[in-house]
């Protein structure tokens, strides 16, 4: 187009400048419609670039479309959805887009703001590979539309997303500097007072759908614990449940839990500060608790399963990390017989002493 409207125009003004008497509002409409066809055309080509082969990209929007051609006007070529690998084919002169082609042979101009290239995305493969065998500690559920990112910061990349309403495993902690104080208004300090403490925020590392790992904001997913056990939370927050085993009352199964807690805040240094076993009394049809443990220095993750103990037979265990004076881990294991919890000693170890225990009691 930009080639036929040069050839119009310069053809016209040929014309023009050979016959004056010509020169009259028809021939000035002509020139001027041609003058509008090319800078049409050139406007179409003006933000072509140079192919790049072998480069590929990746799509961090939920969706994307594809347009035929850069500006406000143009027509759906495809459609590409989160995680889809693209080759780029070209890169707009002004930055903002390339043109790629799907897996599916679609083509089309897509903005660079919804493509990540590919050490992003290695670096979330290895982000995975890392935290393969981390068993969860928790399923959870988000609130809104996630970004996953690459570490525990908002400004930190991102990839994949999440929908509202997602399962998910909870995998680690972490706590971080806000960006920042709400709405990004500045804060100011008075010469000679102290600047306030930064403000902290809570992040879990998480395993989605499709096995895809990030970080998420802690806030923005709500812990998937029946109320019946989270009602006896006491104010604090969950940060682990792990499901123990079931007994049967009246045919049906009902699991027992534990459940880690820790403060309800950000930015404690522990993981968590208490341990509780719920188990379920089947003639009065409610949880009780049958060991607590508090003022612990806890570090995830914490491990459930089963073990044979000879004569008792094949129980069900926990194991968690527990942070000494000295900053060293230890690490401890309980099993649950019926409704008793006993720490398991490792050989060699010794019984800790006695700690005066509250009897058992609902909740």
């Amino acid at each position: 187009m930009a080639m036929f409207a040069l050839l119009l125009y310069w053809s016209v003004r040929r014309v023009i400048s050979l016959s004056p008497a010509i020169r009259n509002k028809f021939a000035y409409a002509a020139l001027l419609a041609c003058s509008l066809l090319l800078s049409l055309g050139s406007l179409a080509g003006c933000n072509r670039g140079q192919a790049v082969p072998g480069e590929v990209a990746y799509v961090t929007a939920v969706q994307a479309t594809l347009r035929d051609r850069v500006a406000a006007v143009y027509n759906k070529t495809g459609a590409v959805t989160n995680g889809e690998k693209v080759d780029v084919l070209e890169h707009a002169h002004n930055g903002r887009f390339l043109r790629v082609r799907d897996a599916r042979g679609e083509e089309g101009w897509l903005e660079q703001r919804y493509l990540a290239g590919e050490p992003v995305f290695r670096a979330f493969q290895k982000l995975a590979g890392q935290n393969a065998t981390i068993p969860s500690q928790a399923t959870a559920t988000t609130r809104a539309d996630l970004n996953m990112h690459l570490a525990p910061a908002r400004d930190s990349e991102h990839l994949f997303q999440l929908k509202e309403g997602e399962k998910l495993q909870i995998l680690k902690r972490a706590s971080a500097p806000k960006s920042g104080p709400p709405g990004g208004e500045a804060v100011t300090v008075a010469a000679g007072e102290p600047a306030a403490p930064a403000a902290f925020e809570d992040w879990w590392l998480v395993r989605g759908p499709q096995n895809r790992y990030g970080w998420v904001l802690a806030r923005m997913v709500d812990f998937d614990v029946p109320l019946e056990v989270a009602q006896y939370a006491e104010g604090q927050r969950i940060i682990a449940a792990f499901v123990l085993n079931n007994v049967s009352d009246a045919g049906k199964p009902v699991p027992q839990y534990l459940l880690l807690l820790n403060e309800p805040k950000d930015g404690m240094p522990q993981d968590f500060n208490q341990l509780r076993v719920f188990t379920w009394n089947a003639k009065r049809h409610h949880y009780e608790t049958a060991y607590r443990d508090r003022n612990l220095f806890g570090v995830l993750p914490a491990h459930a399963g089963t073990a044979n103990f000879g004569k008792e037979g094949t129980l069900p265990t926990f194991t968690v990390l527990l942070r000494d004076g000295s900053g060293s881990l230890e690490e401890r294991q309980y099993k649950l017989n019926g409704v008793m919890v006993r720490r398991v000693l490792a050989p060699g170890q010794t019984a800790p002493a006695p700690r005066a225990r509250s009897p058992r009691h609902r909740g």
